[in-house]
């Protein structure tokens, strides 16, 4: 259906500029010319650069990229910048990693490097049978998987190992239940690359052989973002004063008991986490959709979903976190390396390894909660977060200069942050102007 008489039926819109292709999208959509002129700045990602990353491009959408303080993270200071739009988080991420220091700051370790990729057989008139021949065609299978990549492999990583599985399904097709699956794993050491296209090509690469083996027939093949054998672990011990006492301790080890109960709980314990770990991913040009997808199927990999972390208060009455997520981060190709952005906040982190990254994004996850967790035990959430995004509501109410912090300093002094507050203030304020000139 057309929009007003107008379609966005456009054959070879991917062939104009991205002036051109605005041009239409403004004509299509009754843009201003000052709505236009904002999403032509390009900034530092320039027109060129943005038009080669995606398809249709007609602009660039930016965020805030701040930089969290106190860091302290295996004994090495780091500065990490986080691109969010949400108010608070960079401040809470900083004053929690501050309390993460009375403890010797946070630690971290990993399992690597290894990620899955997939290969659906089907057909396969005896599953469990064939899928020992597989195995016994591993050697074959890692080199037909390596000859796709020999830099990976000069570089001492590639394919490494196989595993075989069969699923069932209770699915139909055309009227036929779908049955046994044989399902390949092939495990592939990507070094410092997130790895998607290693991966995939690679599984495009034996699925051909996979079947001839099996006598059957491969559909899907391509990476899982369940990376669970690229783990990531992180861990602090931190005195109960460091978060403001014996109760508030208790109060965080009591929170955390809530959403291991519950997964209501448990989905806003973990978006807690990620809060953390998307701003750094998005900032150093990763894959945040895939961490997203990976850090939840893990979280529900034992049937029911669960935090991504735990907290408890040990013998000597020390409020100790862990946290433990798949992390599958690159510093090479992709994103990381186009945008002249991503390169900076990867400089400013001073990470030499995709290990190294994936070590510190989790320790920022970890501090993340504790940050959100100590606030609910401690003063309630909106407090802090309140006293952050006043500023933002006053702005989007309409304020500026001086006005932004007198609308947002007003609304905090009466406890009411809200957009209609804030455009009363500041209709208050006009009129005050007016009367006194």
């Amino acid at each position: 259906m057309s929009r007003g008489g107008k379609t966005s039926r456009i054959p070879g819109f991917y062939k104009l500029t991205p002036k051109e292709r605005l041009q239409m999208v403004k004509e299509f959509a009754n843009l201003t010319d000052e709505e236009v002129e904002l999403l032509r700045r390009f900034g530092a990602l320039d027109e060129a650069l943005a038009n080669r990353m995606i398809e249709n491009v007609i602009g660039v959408f930016q965020l805030p990229l701040g930089i969290a303080v106190n860091f302290l993270i295996n004994g090495k200071d780091y500065m990490i910048p986080m691109a969010i739009e949400e108010p608070s988080v960079v401040a809470a991420a900083s004053n929690a990693a501050k309390m993460t220091r009375a403890g010797g700051g946070v630690y971290t370790m990993s399992t690597g490097s290894i990620m899955i990729g997939q290969i659906q057989l089907l057909d396969v008139e005896d599953p469990y049978g064939a899928r020992f021949e597989i195995l016994k065609a591993k050697d074959e299978i890692l080199q037909i998987a390596n000859e796709m990549d020999p830099v990976l492999v000069k570089l001492g990583g590639g394919a490494k190992d196989l595993e075989v599985r069969v699923v069932e399904s209770d699915a139909e097709v055309m009227g036929s239940r779908i049955g046994s699956m044989l399902v390949v794993h092939l495990l592939v050491d990507v070094k410092d690359a997130m790895g998607a296209n290693a991966v995939n090509t690679m599984a495009e690469a034996v699925a051909p052989r996979l079947a001839a083996i099996t006598g059957g027939r491969y559909r899907l093949r391509i990476i899982s973002n369940l990376a669970d054998k690229r783990l990531v672990r992180a861990w602090t011990r931190i005195p109960p004063e460091a978060v403001g006492g014996e109760e508030v301790a208790k109060g965080i080890v009591e929170a955390w008991a809530f959403a291991d109960a519950d997964p209501y709980r448990a989905a806003t314990h973990n978006k807690g986490i990620m809060n953390g770990v998307d701003a750094v991913v998005i900032a150093t040009g990763n894959d945040w959709r895939a961490v997203e997808a990976g850090a939840h199927a893990y979280a529900a990999r034992t049937g029911r979903y669960k935090p991504l972390s735990t907290w408890e208060i040990d013998e000597e009455g020390y409020l100790v976190g862990s946290l433990e997520m798949p992390l599958a981060v690159g510093i090479v190709g992709g994103a990381t390396r186009t945008n002249p952005l991503a390169r900076i906040a990867i400089k400013i982190l001073g990470v030499k390894s995709a290990q190294e990254l994936a070590e510190v994004i989790g320790a920022v996850g970890l501090v993340q909660n504790l940050a959100a967790l100590r606030a609910l035990a401690a003063e309630g959430i909106q407090a802090g977060h309140m006293r952050l995004a006043a500023r933002s509501i006053a702005m989007s109410a309409g304020a500026t200069g001086e006005k932004i912090e007198v609308v947002a300093r007003r609304m905090i002094e009466e406890g009411k942050v809200t957009f209609s507050r804030a455009k009363e203030i500041l209709e208050g304020l006009k009129s005050e102007e007016q009367a006194s000139s």
